[in-house]
């Protein structure tokens, strides 16, 4: 049983963008989705699940604690849409906005930007 399609409670190596030639193919071809908070880039998958990257960079949180709060957020909601997604790669890219808001504001708006990466793909 694959992790990273069974609903496991990880966040499974499968799913993670860990080489920096996959973070520049996504760069390099990528649709944009965004919102005030996050700026996400879908490229085409390079594996058989989606794979998320991460781009918080210090501009957009200089407090590591900030970084590391935005990053655990992001990977739990990407974790629990997982099943969902298809098989692509993603690049969430923080806006310096983002550290200021409250979880449940950040949770929503990702929620949404999952949907609309997946929305396509659900309704065929």
């Amino acid at each position: 049983m694959d992790p990273a399609t069974a609903g496991s409670e990880r966040f499974p190596r499968a799913a993670r963008l860990t080489r920096s030639r996959d973070f520049r193919a996504v760069f390099a071809d990528a649709r944009r989705h965004g919102d005030r908070h996050f700026t996400v880039l879908v490229g085409q998958g390079g594996a058989d699940t989606a794979r998320l990257g991460l781009a918080v960079s210090k501009r957009a949180a200089p407090r590591s604690v900030d970084r590391s709060r935005l990053k655990r957020l992001i990977r739990e909601r990407f974790r629990h849409h997982l099943a969902r997604l298809p098989a692509v790669d993603v690049v969430v890219m923080v806006r310096p906005v983002a550290r200021q808001c409250d979880n449940p504001v950040l949770i929503r708006s990702l929620d949404k930007l999952w949907q609309r990466i997946s929305g396509p793909c659900e309704s065929s």
